[in-house]
């Protein structure tokens, strides 16, 4: 691994602002941010990425490249969680198992959010179609998550359940943030758009970095709800991210020419759900506990995509061209 870039990212100011928020836990402080205030923080990144997606999609056209970008990141969301599933389903409960399998076939927006800002430090532009593309991958594990669970679990085979859960797969409040900014990026005037620019990318970064401080925090305090789980869980949340992230990397250069197309694939492929999949999941298993999966998501999966993940995504996409 080029130990450079793998420096250079551990030493971005966001990164370290994460590392900040873990060790105020560590040594018990008092630190926090209003709750209030992460809510809006979490709303305002994922409408200032939205909302540049789609500008970025209005300019560069439909194409077939977008096509098979599309196509390529729904059928990752669908297979990631299948395969995770029946791995899974041998060392945990067929209920933990679903909700796991979905939090890893879907995605980390804030992941793709500290993505953007690892291609932005590299001077690499990607294509705003992404933002579209992260956005539609989050409903397709969670749809298969649930479809495995009724199957083989039967206290989950529920009229009507399946049909909710959809629903809320696509009106949780991130998905519609983002995916209602994309359009709105899309449809709006350039010229207009213009004066909202200093608020969608001057700001960014520093909101960014409190974010990324508010996260560390919550990691830290979920990861110590999780040690009951053992290595297993452990092991699979660094080894399967990890692996998935290294093969969308290398096999996406079959039909994706863009290096910063490419690097975010492997993110995206690489990265947990923490937000819209718990929210989905307390409607369709219940029994799951969501002390294994969102710490599992957040605290080992998250950390180990923006240290090592990134970088070695970074490598790979470079070296298979």
């Amino acid at each position: 691994m080029d130990f450079h870039i793998l420096i250079s990212n551990l030493t971005n100011p966001t990164l370290l602002f994460f590392i900040l928020g873990v060790f105020a836990v560590f040594v018990k402080s008092d630190l926090e941010i209003p709750e209030s205030i992460s809510k809006f923080i979490s709303l305002y990144l994922l409408f200032s990425i939205g909302f540049k997606g789609g500008q970025e999609l209005a300019h560069s056209g439909f194409t077939t490249e977008i096509v098979y970008s599309l196509l390529f990141g729904l059928t990752l969301a669908s297979i990631i969680p299948l395969y995770t599933f029946f791995i899974l389903k041998r060392k945990i409960t067929i209920s933990d198992a679903g909700a796991v399998s979905a939090a890893y076939g879907s995605v980390s927006a804030v992941t793709f959010v500290a993505a953007v800002s690892f291609l932005e430090s590299q001077k690499i532009i990607f294509g705003g179609h992404m933002v579209a593309v992260m956005a539609l991958m989050e409903s397709p594990a969670i749809i298969m998550g649930v479809i495995l669970l009724m199957k083989y679990d039967s206290e989950n085979r529920t009229k009507g359940k399946l049909t909710e859960t959809i629903k809320h797969s696509f009106t949780n409040g991130s998905v519609l943030i983002i995916l209602g900014s994309l359009i709105i990026g899309i449809i709006a005037d350039t010229k207009q758009a213009e004066g909202i620019k200093p608020f969608t990318t001057d700001i960014f970064k520093g909101f960014l970095a409190i974010f990324l401080l508010e996260m560390g925090m919550v990691t830290a305090k979920r990861f110590s709800a999780f040690k009951k789980y053992g290595w297993f869980a452990t092991a699979f949340a660094i080894v399967v991210p990890m692996i998935n992230g290294c093969i969308v990397a290398a096999i996406s250069s079959l039909f994706i020419h863009d290096i910063g197309n490419r690097f975010i694939f492997a993110i995206l492929a690489a990265s947990a759900s923490y937000i819209a999949v718990p929210a989905a999941m307390r409607l369709a298993a219940p029994k799951a506990d969501p002390g294994l999966y969102i710490p599992m998501a957040l605290g080992i999966t998250f950390p180990f995509n923006i240290t090592i993940g990134m970088p070695l995504y970074y490598l790979i996409v470079n070296a298979i061209q």
